[in-house]
C-alpha cells in the first residue's frame, strides 16, 4: 500500500502544479486592461466547467506520461476521477486537500468580480472564453509541460556509442586541420612563396576564428531548417573544406593548366605569381571552411549532449581529437608516394585526399546517426540586422552579457593561448634546432645542399617529438577523466524513480571509485597551465633531443586539459540555461525569451578569446626574432626556446585566473526555483501525513 500512496502523492503534487497555473490565468483576467463586457463575461459555471476540463486534460496526460493510476476518486470542485492501480485493486482511497478549497474559494471570488466589474468593451482572446482549446491549455499540454520536459529524451542520460558517434566528425575536421598545420607551410614555401610572406598567410588561421566563427555561431542559432540548426553549416562547411583543400593541392595544376588554354607558359614568372596568389587566397578559404565546420561541430555536440553530461562530451571530443593528430601526424611522418602513389605523386596531394575522406565519412555519420533537437520547436526570432556593423553590434552586445563561468573561462583562455600559439608553431622547429647545433658548430662550412639535408632530418626529428605529443595528449584524454571529480557535470534528470537504468556492475563502481576527492576539473586545468609553465620555461636550459622530446610530450598533458576543460565547463553552463530558457519558453504561452544569447554565438565569442591572442602571440614572436635569430646554418640560434619561454609567463597568469574560476554552476532564478521546489516537497509531506486515508480491504 506504501507504494500506491506514493504515487499518489507525486501524482497529487504534479496537479497542484497545473491547478496554480489555472488560477493564475484567472486572477489574471480581472486585472488586465481589456475586460469582456458584462453580457459576455465568463460565469462561475463556465469556470468551473473550464477547470474541470483543464485538470482532466491534466490527469489523462499523468496517466499516459507516468503509466500511474491508483485506485479512488479525486474531488476537484464538482468533478470527479477515478483512477485504479493493479496492486491494489481492493483499496479505496478518497483526498480532499487545499486543491478543492482554492477552486471552490476562486469560484466565489470569480462570482464576486464578475458582478461589481463594470462593462467593457470585448476582448475576443480572453483564455476563459476560446470556444476551443485554450492557450492555456496548450500551455498545460503541450511542449511546455513539465512531464515532457522532466521525459525530454535529450535529457536522457547517453551510453558510449552516442558519445563516439556525436564528437566523431570533430575527429575527421582534426585530421584535416593536422595536414595543413604539418605540411602546410613546406608545400607553400616549394611553390616558390617566400618566408617574409607566410606570417601573412598563417594570419588567416586567427582570422577566421576572431571573425568567422562568431558569424557562423549567429546564423545557426537563428537558423530554423528542418535538418536542424547546425547541420546545414556542418555540410556546407564539409564541402568547402573538401572542395579548397583539393583545389589547393592541385593549384599548380589547375592554374597552369587554365592559363595554357590563353598560350601562356607554364614556366613563366606570371604563371607562377599567378599559382602562388591563387593559393593564397585558397589558403584563406581553407581556413574560413575549417572555422565554419569547427563553429557548428562545438555547437552540435552541445546541443545533442544532456546537460548533465557535458564534461563526458568533451572529454570524448577532445579523445577524438587526440586520435585525429595521431593520423594527421603519422600520415605526414610516412613517405606516403611510396604506397598510394595512385592518389597523387606528391605527399601533400595524398594527404589532402586522405583529410577529404576523414572529414567527409565521420560528418556524414555524425549527423545520420545522431538526432537534433527540432528548432521549429522554439520561437521564430526576430528579423535582425544585416551589414558588418550590425554583426559586430551583435558580438559587443553578446560579450557584454556573457554569463559569468564563460567569461572567467575566455579570460583564462586569452593568456594561456599566448603562450600555447608558440609552443604548437615553434614546437618542431625548436627540437630540430637543438639536433643541428652541434653539426654546425663541428662542420662551420657545409654547403647549401648539405646544410638543406641536416634540416630536412631536422624536421624528421622535431616531427616525432610532435607524435609523442599528440600521443601522450590521447593517453591523458582517455585515463584522466576516471580521476576526476565531475564538478559541472548536473545530476541526471533521468536518474529518477522513473528510471529504469542503475550503474551495479562490479566494474562500473570500481570506475566510480577511480576519482580522486577534490580533484576536479578546475583543479586539473589549473595544474597543466602550471606544468606548462614550467615546460616552457625548461625550454632555456634543455640542451639534448631526448630532454627536448620529454618536455614536448609532458606538454601534451597540458594540451589535453585545453582541449577537454574550458569546453566541458562552458558547455555545462551553456546547457542548463539552455535547457532553462527552453523550459520558460514553454511554460509561458505566447512569450519568448530570445534576449539570452545560445551556444552558437556564446561558443563563438568563446573562439575569439583563442584567436585573438594568437595575433598577438604572432607579433611578439615577431619582435624577438627580429633581435635574436641568427642566418640559417649560423650555431648558437637560441631563437626558439626563448619565444616559448616567454609564453610560459602569460600562461602563469591564465593559472591565476584559472584560480578564481567558481567549482560550480549559478544560473539566475534557480536557486529560487529549487527553493520553492523544497517547500512544495515539505508541504506535500506535511500534507500526506495529514490526508486521512480510508482503505478497506476487498
Amino acid at each position: 500500500m506504501s507504494f500506491a500512496v506514493s504515487h499518489l502523492i507525486i501524482n497529487l503534487h504534479v496537479a497542484s502544479h497545473h491547478i496554480k497555473l489555472i488560477k493564475k490565468r484567472f486572477k489574471s483576467l480581472h486585472t488586465s486592461d481589456e475586460v469582456v463586457p458584462h453580457a459576455q463575461q465568463p460565469t462561475s459555471a463556465s469556470i468551473k466547467k473550464q477547470t474541470n476540463f483543464n485538470f482532466s486534460r491534466v490527469y489523462d496526460r499523468l496517466k499516459e506520461e507516468h503509466r500511474i493510476s491508483l485506485t479512488g476518486t479525486f474531488d476537484l470542485g464538482q468533478a470527479a476521477y477515478p483512477y485504479n492501480n493493479d496492486m491494489a485493486e481492493n483499496d479505496t482511497t478518497r483526498f480532499r486537500g487545499e486543491e478543492q478549497g482554492d477552486i471552490q474559494s476562486l469560484d466565489s471570488e470569480r462570482d464576486k468580480d464578475t458582478r461589481m466589474d463594470d462593462p467593457k468593451p470585448a476582448n475576443e482572446q480572453s483564455p476563459l472564453l476560446s470556444p476551443s482549446e485554450s492557450e492555456e491549455e496548450e500551455g498545460l499540454m503541450n511542449g511546455g509541460n513539465i512531464l515532457n520536459h522532466e521525459h525530454d529524451t535529450f535529457s536522457e542520460t547517453k551510453g558510449i556509442w552516442y558519445m563516439i558517434l556525436l564528437t566523431l566528425s570533430i575527429g575527421g575536421l582534426q585530421v584535416a586541420w593536422g595536414v595543413e598545420l604539418s605540411n602546410g607551410t613546406p608545400y607553400l614555401l616549394s611553390l616558390g612563396l617566400s618566408k617574409s610572406l607566410m606570417a601573412l598567410v598563417w594570419i588567416a588561421g586567427p582570422m577566421s576564428g576572431a571573425l568567422v566563427q562568431p558569424y557562423i555561431g549567429i546564423l545557426s542559432d537563428r537558423c530554423r531548417s528542418p535538418w536542424g540548426k547546425r547541420r546545414p553549416f556542418m555540410a556546407v562547411g564539409t564541402a568547402a573544406t573538401v572542395l579548397s583543400l583539393v583545389f589547393l593541392a592541385w593549384v599548380r595544376e589547375i592554374v597552369g593548366g587554365f592559363l595554357g588554354l590563353f598560350g601562356a607558359d607554364k614556366g613563366s614568372e606570371g604563371v607562377k605569381v599567378t599559382i602562388i596568389v591563387v593559393a593564397v587566397l585558397l589558403v584563406y578559404i581553407l581556413d574560413f571552411a575549417i572555422a565554419t565546420v569547427q563553429a557548428a561541430i562545438r555547437a552540435y555536440i552541445l546541443d545533442c549532449a544532456p546537460s548533465h553530461q557535458q564534461e563526458t562530451a568533451n572529454s570524448f571530443a577532445s579523445r577524438v581529437i587526440g586520435i585525429g593528430n595521431i593520423v594527421a601526424y603519422l600520415a605526414g611522418y610516412i613517405d606516403l608516394t611510396k604506397y598510394l602513389w595512385f592518389f597523387g605523386n606528391t605527399q601533400f596531394k595524398i594527404l589532402s585526399l586522405v583529410a577529404c575522406v576523414a572529414l567527409s565519412t565521420t560528418v556524414i555519420i555524425s549527423s545520420v546517426t545522431i538526432k537534433e533537437r527540432d528548432p521549429s520547436n522554439e520561437p521564430i526570432p526576430a528579423e535582425a540586422k544585416s551589414g558588418l556593423l550590425a554583426f559586430f553590434k551583435q558580438v559587443f552586445k553578446s560579450i557584454r552579457r556573457l554569463p559569468p563561468l564563460t567569461r572567467q573561462v575566455c579570460e583564462v583562455e586569452f593568456f594561456a593561448w599566448i603562450g600555447f600559439f608558440p609552443q604548437l608553431f615553434y614546437s618542431s622547429s625548436y627540437v630540430g634546432d637543438i639536433y643541428v647545433q652541434p653539426y654546425l658548430r663541428a662542420n662551420p662550412n657545409m654547403t647549401p645542399a648539405e646544410i638543406d639535408k641536416l634540416y630536412e632530418k631536422a624536421t624528421r626529428v622535431g616531427t616525432f617529438a610532435l607524435l609523442m605529443y599528440a600521443i601522450t595528449s590521447l593517453s591523458v584524454n582517455v585515463i584522466l577523466p576516471f580521476f576526476i571529480t565531475p564538478s559541472y557535470d548536473t545530476p541526471s534528470s533521468s536518474a529518477s524513480i522513473y528510471s529504469h537504468k542503475s550503474y551495479t556492475t562490479r566494474f562500473s563502481r570500481f570506475m566510480e571509485n577511480l576519482a580522486i576527492p577534490g580533484l576536479n576539473l578546475r583543479r586539473a586545468w589549473l595544474i597543466s597551465h602550471l606544468l606548462f609553465a614550467a615546460c616552457m620555461f625548461s625550454t632555456l636550459i634543455v640542451r639534448s633531443i631526448a630532454g627536448a622530446t620529454v618536455l614536448i610530450a609532458l606538454v601534451g598533458v597540458s594540451w589535453a586539459m585545453t582541449l577537454w576543460a574550458p569546453f566541458a565547463i562552458i558547455s555545462a553552463e551553456v546547457s542548463k540555461r539552455d535547457a532553462v530558457r527552453r523550459a520558460r519558453q514553454q511554460s509561458m504561452v505566447g512569450e519568448d525569451d530570445l534576449d539570452e544569447d545560445q551556444a552558437g554565438i556564446i561558443l563563438g565569442i568563446h573562439n575569439m578569446s583563442v584567436a585573438a591572442p594568437q595575433i598577438i602571440a604572432t607579433l611578439g614572436s615577431s619582435v624577438i626574432f627580429k633581435f635574436m635569430q641568427k642566418p640559417r646554418g649560423i650555431p648558437g640560434d637560441r631563437s626558439f626556446a626563448v619565444v616559448m619561454a616567454a609564453g610560459g609567463f602569460s600562461t602563469l597568469f591564465a593559472a591565476y585566473l584559472t584560480s578564481r574560476i567558481k567549482d560550480e554552476i549559478e544560473i539566475p532564478g534557480e536557486e529560487n526555483r529549487n527553493r520553492e521546489r523544497s517547500r512544495s516537497r515539505t508541504r506535500l509531506s506535511r500534507r500526506s501525513t495529514e490526508t486521512p486515508l480510508i482503505m478497506a480491504s476487498g
